[in-house]
């Protein structure tokens, strides 16, 4: 039967060239089904997000569909911009978060993924200057910090996935048959560090946040309205499915069974974030920056050493 639906849709069939790797229909499909459904997981998530965040607060909290009706009465507002570059930079935004993601999901590099993902974080930090509002500029100032605080760690990861499995690509890693969370148990504790960085939650939302605890407003989203801040709502959407994404690849290894061990432990990995973010004051940038560079040294360079250490002396 899996032949058969291989044979059908020409799975096995190169479609073309992209950089240097051959891309399979199983590629396109991977980044398509991204594209259309990550807005709807996103969202969703979103919506668990804030209704477990009630719970914890002891109020019953909106409806789990409440993301999607906010940002359709935020599309239907009146266009309302203090800039028209601001409108342009979120517009590049949303599309380089479309576009490293769709190339997470088709299996494609995995440091090209990160290159095009930052360039997304950096378009969004330019629409905050943009808009020339004190608080969305110490909030856009504020995600340059943050960005600097995770992007180590996360390139880390990368370069141990490929030491661990002998690939950049995320479709030879998913399908190596080898179970790499042993090998990458450090990589995995300092990723799950700096997602909470990435996904701007209390202690370490810095530059905007959701709750009412932010000093700087809506920070670097202050001056956003209707579209617009519609449009980086659902980058936030895209951008948690990527992330958890990158979380279920330290355990695929192409059997159903790590499949669905790599999908529960990416919904875990969220709700304990939610948690953390719901007990924790918000810290200083310093500590941030501090923090996020010493887990990177310890776990990702430590992490390292180890997986140098078994290549060089045991050959694994």
């Amino acid at each position: 039967m899996d032949n058969a639906l291989v044979i059908f849709f020409g799975a096995d069939r190169v479609l073309f060239v992209f950089f240097g790797t051959e891309v399979y229909m199983t590629h396109l499909i991977g980044a398509v089904l991204y594209i259309v459904l990550a807005p709807f997981a996103g969202g969703l998530i979103a919506g668990l997000d804030r209704k477990v965040t009630a719970q914890m607060q002891g109020r019953h909290g909106p409806p789990i569909l409440q993301p999607f009706y906010d940002v359709a009465k935020l599309l239907g507002k009146e266009k309302i911009t203090v800039s028209n570059g601001q409108d342009f930079y979120v517009m590049c935004s949303l599309v380089f978060m479309v576009i490293s993601g769709a190339f997470f999901f088709a299996g494609s590099n995995l440091l090209m993924t990160i290159f095009t993902l930052t360039a997304g974080s950096i378009f969004l930090v330019l629409a905050g200057y943009a808009s020339n509002s004190p608080y969305a500029q110490l909030g856009a100032e504020r995600e340059m910090l943050q960005i600097m605080s995770y992007e180590p760690m996360i390139l880390l990861s990368a370069v141990g996935f490929y030491m661990a499995t002998g690939s950049f690509n995320v479709g030879d890693i998913v399908t190596s048959g080898r179970f790499v969370f042993p090998y990458l148990a450090g990589m995995f504790a300092g990723y799950v560090f700096v997602l909470i960085i990435k996904m701007r939650k209390s202690p370490f939302d810095l530059s905007m946040s959701h709750h009412a605890h932010q000093e700087l407003v809506k920070g670097l989203t202050t001056e956003f309205s209707g579209r617009t801040l519609a449009l980086s709502e659902i980058i936030h959407w895209y951008e948690n499915v990527f992330l958890l994404g990158f979380v279920f690849i330290f355990f695929a290894n192409g059997e159903p069974r790590f499949i669905v061990l790599g999908v529960l432990v990416a919904l875990v990995c969220y709700f304990v974030i939610v948690f953390i973010d719901n007990s924790f004051a918000r810290m200083k940038w310093q500590f941030t920056l501090k923090s996020a560079w010493m887990v990177t040294l310890v776990f990702g360079g430590g992490n390292l050493f180890v997986l140098y250490y078994l290549r060089a002396v045991f050959q694994v």
